[in-house]
């Protein structure tokens, strides 16, 4: 970054999702550029206006090394992170990586291990942190006293999946895809880590992705968390309900609102604005690059939700039975 104001940026993936972080790279964050982009047909370019002068590679290796490039976007299928966190890190480049960090466990340590000794920065993108309404959760966590539970949803359409898009994620299915964003939100929400996970599929991967999960988390102060997670036809649900002693916290970042029930049963809702998640993730991300500070959604943290994804991969294939963690990798 020697003699330049900006940091320039390179992005490895273009699909669907990458394309959204490629526009916001470019058309609404001024003090960082996007220098680079890898994609697997580079001759297809971003089609984003203001494109034009970024670089388009094939070979990530040709992107991590290029001297313009100061950090690493990856956006990509996470059965690839592994690898090239390690190329980024290697590079003595700093990382943000879309959610989950890795399909596995072992790789995600192997990951946040490597960053660590080569004091690289290493972010992970829990965009669902930065929505409004689960901000409002966490704005709002004393009013309900003592938490006594909390319970999470999320199901999501089917459609829009290729026929490999299990293959991407190692063969497991909604609970790393998505599910994990709940499994995040377990530990930011309550500030606690997972003491025990017990799990129940409708299929178990690799042989079939599954496409349900139910899941019950003990937190270390022996709160309990149910998780509920699906691939539907139809009817996308996103929801948090936070039960405390002195009332409850009902937040839905679908349909964007908000409605607290204190313990005489009176209600106040508000509405929450629609949120750009991955904008605010990058900017978190540039932030702490130009401070020097520390990750706001760090590797560690990436590294606990897939621990916890795995202990209900391995709960569930012992037929529901409790898991202990911290897990060995």
């Amino acid at each position: 970054m020697a003699g330049r104001s900006e940091i320039g940026l390179g992005l490895i993936g273009a699909g669907r999702h990458g394309i959204r972080y490629a526009r916001h790279l470019i058309q609404d964050i001024p003090d960082a550029r996007l220098r680079a982009v890898c994609r697997q047909h580079p001759e297809q370019g971003l089609g984003v206006p203001g494109s034009e002068a970024v670089r388009m590679y094939g070979r990530p290796e040709e992107l991590i090394a290029d001297p313009l490039v100061d950090a690493i976007v990856l956006v990509v299928p996470p059965i690839l992170h592994k690898e090239l966190c390690l190329a980024a890190v290697a590079a003595r480049k700093p990382v943000l990586i879309e959610k989950p960090l890795a399909t596995t466990y072992h790789d995600a340590c192997v990951m946040v291990d490597a960053a660590a000794r080569a004091n690289v920065p290493l972010m992970t993108a829990h965009t669902l942190r930065f929505d409004a309404a689960v901000q409002s959760v966490l704005a709002s966590r004393a009013r309900i006293g003592r938490p006594q539970q909390l319970v999470l949803t999320s199901h999501i359409e089917t459609k829009g999946r290729s026929a490999d898009h299990a293959d991407g994620y190692g063969r497991r299915g909604a609970l790393l895809e998505f599910g994990v964003h709940l499994l995040d939100l377990v530990r930011m929400l309550t500030g606690e880590e997972i003491e025990s996970a017990s799990c129940v599929l409708n299929q178990l991967p690799p042989a079939h992705p599954e496409t349900v999960a139910k899941v019950d988390l003990r937190t270390r102060s022996g709160m309990p968390c149910s998780i509920d997670v699906a691939r539907v036809e139809a009817g996308r649900v996103g929801r948090a309900e936070w039960i405390g002693s002195e009332g409850r916290i009902l937040a839905d970042w679908t349909n964007r609102h908000v409605r607290y029930t204190d313990s005489a049963s009176r209600s106040e809702e508000w509405p929450v604005a629609l949120s750009q998640t991955v904008l605010s993730t990058l900017r978190e991300f540039l932030r702490a690059l130009q401070q020097h500070t520390a990750m706001p959604i760090t590797g560690e943290d990436g590294c606990r939700a897939v621990e916890i994804a795995e202990a209900c991969y391995r709960s569930a294939e012992a037929d529901g039975a409790s898991m202990t963690l911290p897990l060995r990798a």
